[in-house]
């Protein structure tokens, strides 16, 4: 820990103005509950309940329950009112507006279009409907004054037969705001390994892509991501733990420390599917003491009732963080960002920098 800066002085108001970057976060996980409520009624979808803010306790007592499969079943809601373009384009706009209020200046949406065709759209029109509903966000944002960059990942998901679908679907958007490939769903019973033909087509095209591991499966997932898959980021990876023993890390661990391979965690989404206890007792502390390059993501913001403001907030009354850690995991995360290499220093040197250099002159 590396906190020059008292935790006590970091009070929620000075984390939301910090300049932040996001990289696992599911668009469909992070509607507003008014635009949940107001997109079922026009699609005639019925919620269990149509009181906004009882929805979003509805959300966050389901995730509480500490059940992976539980927590992704609650996606049937959003999932049902994003079946048609306008619903698309008002959420992937408004995902936007709401990192853009949360200070993020920085974030990676994912999502998985072959979830998104019940309503007609063919894949490619899911993918070019949320790249306009960002662009508009986008664009609105930075007229208010606070820019935010947004890059997308195609999801595939990992209990289906279209990962290799959603590649070629990657590469065909790769030049148009799509910045990288995951797999998402279930883990239990469907290992990464499944999916190589997608993922030696995503190397021999040279995207990048990351993928959910060590979550609700152990140590062989995130050995698969890596050595069989070549995954250049792990979604969560909470488990690689079990391969440190005493502060020591195994063969894996320090593999994945040696090589800087990012670690997207999720503190609160973490905790809510059992992979985690707390967050005093969140891996993600002592990780980045031992040297990981760990990062600090919402997940599902609707879902886990949270904000990267919340997230960060929690770190530091719950873990001891100060101004010093949530700056450099912000660097880390841009670091790590499948964006071209001159976009992310410009964003780390003139906006994230001097961004903290200023919060810690007023601290």
């Amino acid at each position: 820990m590396t906190a020059t800066t008292l935790a006590p002085a970091l009070g929620a108001d000075t984390v939301r103005r910090l300049p932040k970057a996001v990289l696992h976060d599911h668009l469909d996980g992070g509607l507003r509950p008014v635009t949940l409520v107001e997109l079922a009624a026009a699609v005639g979808h019925t919620l269990p309940t149509t009181d906004p803010q009882a929805l979003a306790d509805w959300y966050v007592e389901a995730a509480n329950s500490g059940d992976l499969v539980r927590y992704i079943a609650t996606f049937e809601h959003t999932l049902a009112v994003m079946q048609h373009r306008e619903g698309l384009l008002r959420t992937a706009e408004e995902y936007v507006l709401d990192l853009a209020e949360d200070g993020v200046v920085y974030g990676e949406v994912r999502y998985a279009p072959e979830l998104m065709v019940n309503g007609g759209l063919t894949l490619p029109q899911v993918v070019e409907t949320v790249q306009e509903g960002l662009a508009v966000g986008m664009a609105k944002a930075a007229a208010a004054g606070t820019p935010v960059r947004v890059g997308t990942l195609l999801c595939g998901m990992r209990m289906f037969d279209r990962t290799r679908e959603i590649a070629d679907l990657t590469v065909a958007f790769r030049d148009a705001g799509v910045v990288g490939f995951d797999i998402a769903g279930a883990e239990d019973g469907f290992p990464p390994a499944d999916h190589l033909d997608a993922f030696r087509h995503l190397r021999s095209q040279n995207v990048p892509f990351t993928i959910h591991a060590g979550e609700a499966h152990g140590l062989p997932s995130i050995e698969q991501a890596l050595q069989e898959c070549g995954a250049q980021r792990i979604g969560h990876g909470v488990r690689i733990t079990d391969d440190i023993t005493g502060g020591r890390p195994g063969r894996l661990a320090a593999w994945i420390r040696d090589r800087r391979i990012t670690l997207e965690m999720c503190p609160t989404s973490n905790l809510q599917t059992g992979a985690a206890t707390s967050i005093a007792e969140h891996p993600i502390t002592e990780l980045r003491r031992l040297g990981f390059r760990v990062t600090v993501n919402t997940d599902n913001r609707l879902v886990s009732g949270t904000t990267m403001t919340r997230e960060m907030s929690l770190l530091v009354t719950e873990a001891g963080w100060g101004l010093d850690d949530l700056r450099d995991v912000t660097v880390d995360a841009l670091k790590s960002a499948f964006i071209p290499f001159e976009e992310r220093n410009a964003l780390i040197d003139e906006v994230v920098l001097p961004g903290y250099a200023a919060a810690t002159a007023l601290v």
